[in-house]
């Protein structure tokens, strides 16, 4: 890689072979990762003025100067070929390193990512917090993007997004959307959301929870009448619920508990399963739907019980992880070693696979 139209082929190599990242770093060849292995490309090594010239290319004055003070940043880049891409600059031993993440903005539909249907109903709720959780890579901006594309085409709405980088832009359907970017239009979330409430939107979709400033801005702006979505690294429903209420001070969360309580509308906690044929990865997903019932043991810090309570509430679209990858199981989508080696209870599960096959997934 010499610049960056070398970089744009790169990409669109990477593209055809259906890479999820590619990683750049000095003194070695392009890595990327298909279906969640890494690769290694075999072209020349990357050196270190080439990674310099490119990575400053990609980033605006303000950018470069944020880079220059923290070391790392994330943008968003779209290439000749109109794909988008989501970049983290880094350095490691003293150079600069990229990591690359393809943002596929065709797959913005619930029904082309496999997620479970009654996630659309989140998209028309009036008002509220929804989370989307899971680890690094799990899939949840495009999750979100699913959600923000639900609403552009059904609902007559004004959106606001605000990330650290834009990643899915969304052309307005039957919405007004509004893309805002960290160190370009804002300059960091909390201050964002706060704008926000003063142009008129419908929906917020704030990119990541990072801070307690953050969650008290989505917080009051679920309060005030707007639907919020936004993110946590949390691994499971019962643990978000856990760590939105521990992110406050102890003698602000029985307030917190309740205010919580009193937003919150669904948690979705999503992991990227390597599917049957080796030809892909499909998400199981946790979905806590927060009914009054379980609104009541938020605010009386009964988190524990949620658990319970989303066994027993497939009627109001809840299911938890095991209950999720015993359908996945069922309907030949993963296999039942991957499934109990994520699953909670392998006992447990073992006995909900044998359901869901009666059932026929």
């Amino acid at each position: 890689m010499k610049d960056k139209e070398s970089f744009d082929k790169l990409l669109a190599v990477c593209v055809k072979h259906g890479a999820s990242d590619l990683h750049l770093s000095c003194g070695r060849a392009p890595v990327y990762r298909v279906h969640g292995e890494l690769k290694l490309l075999d072209i020349a090594k990357v050196d270190q003025d080439a990674m310099e010239k490119v990575a400053l290319s990609l980033m605006t004055q303000g950018q470069q100067n944020e880079f220059q003070t923290h070391q790392s940043i994330d943008l968003g880049y779209s290439s000749p070929e109109g794909e988008r891409f989501r970049v983290n600059c880094y350095r490691q031993l003293g150079q600069v390193a990229l990591a690359v993440r393809h943002i596929d903005q065709d797959m913005c539909d619930v029904e082309q990512l496999s997620l479970p249907p009654q996630l659309k109903k989140l998209a028309h709720l009036p008002s509220g917090l929804v989370l989307v959780t899971g680890a690094t890579g799990s899939g949840k901006s495009t999750t979100l993007a699913a959600l923000i594309h639900e609403i552009n085409v059904n609902r007559n709405c004004h959106v606001l997004t605000i990330e650290d980088p834009v990643e899915f832009i969304h052309e307005g359907k039957e919405s007004l959307i509004h893309h805002r970017e960290l160190f370009t239009d804002v300059p960091d979330f909390p201050s964002a959301v706060r704008s926000a409430l003063r142009e008129d939107p419908d929906v917020i979709m704030v990119g990541e929870m990072r801070d307690l400033e953050t969650m008290r801005a989505a917080l009051t702006a679920a309060e005030t009448g707007h639907l919020v979505f936004s993110t946590l690294h949390t691994s499971d429903a019962v643990g978000t619920v856990e760590r939105f209420v521990g992110s406050f001070p102890g003698d602000e969360q029985s307030v917190a508990r309740h205010r919580i309580a009193m937003s919150l509308r669904a948690v979705v906690s999503q992991h990227l399963m390597p599917t049957l044929n080796g030809g892909g990865r499909v998400p199981a997903v946790e979905i806590l739907i927060v009914t009054l019932a379980v609104a009541n043991l938020i605010d009386a810090a009964k988190t524990r019980q949620i658990y319970s309570a989303m066994e027993s509430g497939s009627g109001e679209g809840m299911q938890t992880r095991d209950q999720s990858l015993a359908k996945l199981v069922a309907g030949r989508r993963i296999s039942r070693e991957q499934a109990r080696s994520f699953c909670n209870d392998p006992v447990a599960f073992d006995k909900l696979l044998q359901i869901s096959v009666l059932r026929g997934a």
